[in-house]
């Protein structure tokens, strides 16, 4: 009678392995492991741990619970920062996430000075945040002599407050942050746009379709899946914006651009409650988190198709 031999197993033995080198390999790369998760994910449980205590970063810590998270919460403040987050990014998504895309698609289309307007493009990016910040606060001068009213009193309009206003600042900040970032984000686009096939454009001009009709019918379907990743980022940037409130107006006049960045940069560093900083900041994660899961749910077809 014929036995039936044992099947091989798959894989490699441990002392097979340990032969050809994988404990060495293993040595070689865990110090990069460690050091990676030393600096990514060190913060990240820093953070978590902290916002369960009360903690001013001198005196001994304090374990709270979720009070920190119950404080940030019932914060009056709360609200109206959340309000103005979302204004932000909803004149960012309106105004300033079409600047560059309509950028990119003017530069390709043009042949021998495409490459002078994509250095002038990205020029704004070239320039330090800060730098780009005061020099803008100079233009939004709210006297006669600003140089935006001056341009504006030139067709009988003005002169506006600017930054001064309630209604107009985080409108005048929206404008400011489209040109610091148009630029970068364009050149994405454009790396996009180098991809899309040029039959597609050849085709289109025979069937007499203009330069609005072939945007529409050929590029933009063919980089949506680009359109949306960055579409996501803006969301997430906007939702964090901080620099431009905080140097503008620091969250003024009458708290209409205080921001939940700034909100949490006031907790810390002008109260000194690093514990309710930290709540808030795992806070926003979550939503930003919970945002960007069910961003990609409902674009997940949107970008295939």
């Amino acid at each position: 009678m014929s036995t039936a031999r044992p099947a091989a197993r798959s894989g490699r033995s441990p002392i097979t392995w340990w032969r050809s080198g994988g404990l060495s390999s293993v040595l070689f790369i865990l110090p990069l492991v460690l050091i990676f998760l030393y600096f990514s994910w060190g913060p990240i449980v820093r953070g978590l741990v902290l916002s369960f205590q009360k903690n001013n970063l001198v005196t001994t810590p304090e374990w709270v619970g979720m009070a920190n998270f119950s404080y940030v919460l019932t914060d009056p403040q709360l609200p109206q920062a959340t309000l103005n987050t979302l204004y932000f990014a909803l004149l960012a998504l309106i105004f300033g996430f079409p600047v560059p895309l309509f950028l990119a698609v003017f530069i390709s289309e043009l042949r021998k000075t495409g490459w002078l307007y994509n250095v002038l493009s990205y020029l704004p990016a070239v320039v330090p945040p800060v730098a780009a910040i005061l020099l803008w606060k100079f233009f939004y001068d709210p006297g006669e002599s600003g140089v935006f009213n001056a341009i504006l009193g030139w067709f009988g309009a003005g002169p506006f407050a600017w930054l001064n206003s309630p209604n107009l600042a985080m409108p005048a900040i929206v404008i400011e942050a489209t040109w610091a970032g148009a630029g970068a984000t364009s050149i994405i686009y454009l790396a996009a746009l180098t991809g899309v096939r040029t039959e597609l454009y050849e085709a289109a001009e025979l069937d007499g379709a203009g330069i609005w009709r072939r945007v529409w019918h050929v590029t933009l379907p063919q980089i949506r899946g680009i359109i949306l990743i960055m579409m996501l980022l803006q969301l997430i940037g906007t939702f964090q914006v901080f620099t431009e409130p905080f140097l503008f107006t620091g969250g003024g006049p009458d708290n209409a651009t205080t921001t939940v960045l700034l909100l949490i940069y006031r907790y810390a560093f002008i109260n000194g409650d690093f514990g309710a900083a930290t709540a808030l900041s795992v806070l926003l994660a979550l939503v930003l988190c919970v945002l960007s899961v069910g961003y990609h749910f409902m674009t997940k077809r949107w970008s295939t198709t």
